[in-house]
């Protein structure tokens, strides 16, 4: 088992300057010889997102020759290794000698030797991005994948080299302590051993729920070609099964999975219900490495390095093997959930709601049979997905109701032909069922999942923003207009341009009474905003305003009228612009 200390996501003022770096490559030249330097060979483009996720971020590293990383995206770690709290004992610059592009679409960072002594002297690379905005949100999936190149070290040569691919929690940078926020290692090998490890790393230091300072791992696993070849690593966070789960890839295959389960709720959440912004570094010496033998000493080459070809994100709404519905996100999943029946202890009214395709609620043998979600309120449903097991309804209702009492029939048939379904419906209510008269089979109702999508309604009133005419200050790109944040769709998104002002504005076409306004926030969110009201368009009055504005799916109760309703931006919560998903209001 390894042993090692945190490696915190510290900032330091002064780094080695270029000019002395640089002077570092004569000195290590011949070394340098004698190890190969792959990152020449041409550069892959990261690959499409894999089946059920989006693209979103990526850096394929396109730089010229010889430069350094765009500072917009990345920022560099400086500093000497003895600080990171880790035994390292290299010094990271911001010289073009240990981190920079090569010209071929690859990163490379280089670490760097002069002087006798092989405990000192070492200089090297360390990047984070700037965005701390890669993450899931409940109910969905995100994965952080890279094509890398180990450094081309053997064990004879290479003790000390600790490369490295992690992401630390957002939560970090606002005041979290480690291991609290939550670190997951999704590449690390140390002293040529071609080999990977991957770890999560949470609650206290040292001991505590997650071990530490070792973290709940993998353990070393055989990682074969990794030194003289690009293989992928990979890490996907899971918030659509229960338990949820952390599962760490190698080049596509599934080596490790941490349920949440391992450790108390409260520590799972502080570790991974947040974004994390992801780092690379190529570290010498430390506890890690010392951990297996120790580095590095009077054999180790100087000038290896990690070469990396493309990072990217990927997001999957909902997760699972189901089918969701065409749009919106899944209102029913992880409400309370009640049944007629059960057949047994295994398949309860629950496993219908909670986002994994793989349990299942299924009835008694009998006719007639329901299952029921409450929503908390009531909602405008838009349409209902029904991802039937083989024992499914030949006939069957959609019904809702206000108090779980009296239902109405929005959906009704007799020739259900059972699989994944998808049914598009008009009506409202607090509750929600499928209410079964018909089987068929012998066996009872069963379901994989009950999805419902809509929006809420009520005594707040109903959406009057969905569907028209919208603009914006600006927008990013083609891809992310306007009219995205008010198509009904959870999945597109309208985004500005980076800078402050920015607004999002909808024609109601008549003067509206307002009663609420829900903001569904991607990662890049306003600190500060306000949402105004207009009967012209271009007389503005304040209806809300904040300056602690903290993203998410937030929902205001306001009240004032007009024709024109918009979010202005004052203040972004990150280096990108605004982005909301949907823009909705209410009246």
């Amino acid at each position: 088992m390894r042993t090692r200390t945190h490696r915190r996501a510290r900032r330091w003022a002064a780094g080695v300057t270029a000019a002395a770096a640089l002077a570092l490559v004569a000195v290590t030249a011949v070394a340098q010889a004698g190890t190969s330097n792959n990152a020449q060979l041409a550069a892959a483009p990261a690959p499409a997102p894999p089946p059920g996720f989006t693209l979103t971020w990526s850096d394929e590293f396109n730089g010229a020759a010889g430069t350094g990383v765009n500072t917009g995206t990345w920022k560099y770690d400086t500093g000497p290794g003895s600080s990171f709290g880790t035994g390292e004992i290299e010094t990271m610059t911001n010289s073009t000698a240990n981190v920079f592009q090569d010209g071929n679409g690859h990163l490379v960072l280089r670490a760097l030797h002069s002087g006798t002594d092989p405990r000192a002297g070492w200089t090297s690379g360390r990047i984070e991005t700037q965005a701390a905005t890669f993450g899931a949100d409940a109910g969905d999936v995100v994965r952080m994948e890279s094509s890398i190149q180990q450094p081309n070290v053997t064990t004879a040569n290479g003790a000390g080299y600790w490369p490295a691919f992690w992401m630390l929690g957002s939560t970090l940078r606002t005041g979290t302590s480690w291991p609290t926020s939550g670190e997951i290692d999704i590449l690390e090998d140390i002293n040529g051993r071609s080999s990977v490890f991957g770890t999560l790393h949470c609650g206290v230091n040292p001991g505590g729920p997650c071990n530490e300072s070792t973290g709940i791992g993998s353990g070393e696993r055989a990682c074969a070609g990794c030194q003289t070849g690009y293989h992928t690593y990979a890490v996907e966070i899971d918030r659509s099964k229960s338990p949820e789960e952390i599962r760490w890839y190698l080049d596509g295959a599934n080596y490790f999975t941490l349920p949440a389960t391992r450790v108390d709720a409260t520590t799972w959440n502080n570790a991974v219900h947040h974004p994390f912004f992801i780092i690379y570094d190529l570290a010498m010496g430390g506890g890690f490495p010392d951990a297996f033998g120790g580095g590095p000493n009077a054999s180790t080459v100087s000038g290896a390095q990690m070469n990396i070809d493309w990072v990217a994100v990927y997001n999957k709404k909902g997760g699972g093997t189901t089918s969701p519905p065409p749009t919106g996100t899944n209102i029913a999943q992880g409400k309370p959930t009640t049944a007629s029946s059960t057949e047994n202890a295994g398949t309860p009214a629950s496993a219908a709601t909670d986002g994994n395709a793989t349990t299942r609620w299924s009835s008694a043998f009998s006719d007639p049979q329901w299952l029921q979600v409450d929503l908390g309120q009531t909602y405008n449903l838009t349409s209902v997905n029904l991802n039937w097991e083989a024992a499914y309804a030949k006939a069957f209702q959609i019904q809702t109701s206000n108090d779980g009492t009296n239902w109405t029939s929005i959906y009704s048939t007799t020739t259900g032909a059972g699989g994944n379904q998808t049914l598009n419906v008009t009506g409202s209510g607090r509750y929600v069922r499928v209410y079964g008269t018909q089987r068929a089979t012998a066996y009872g109702y069963s379901l994989y999942e009950f999805g419902l999508t809509g929006t809420p309604g009520g005594s707040t009133g109903t959406v009057i923003s969905q569907g028209r005419p919208t603009t914006a200050s600006s927008t990013e790109n083609a891809g992310t207009p306007a009219s995205a944040a008010t198509d009904g769709n959870t999945g597109t998104r309208w985004s500005s341009a980076f800078s402050d002002p920015q607004w999002l504005q909808v024609d109601l076409g008549s003067t509206r009474a307002i009663s609420k306004v829900n903001l569904n926030w991607e990662a890049a969110y306003a600190k500060a905003f306000q949402i105004q009201t207009s009967n012209d368009g271009t007389n503005w009055t304040s209806i809300y305003s904040t300056t602690t504005g903290a993203g998410g799916n937030q929902t205001l109760n306001v009240t004032g009228s007009g024709r024109y309703v918009r979010v202005y931006g004052t203040q972004r919560a990150t280096t990108y612009g605004y982005s909301l998903w949907e823009f909705q209001v209410f009246g």
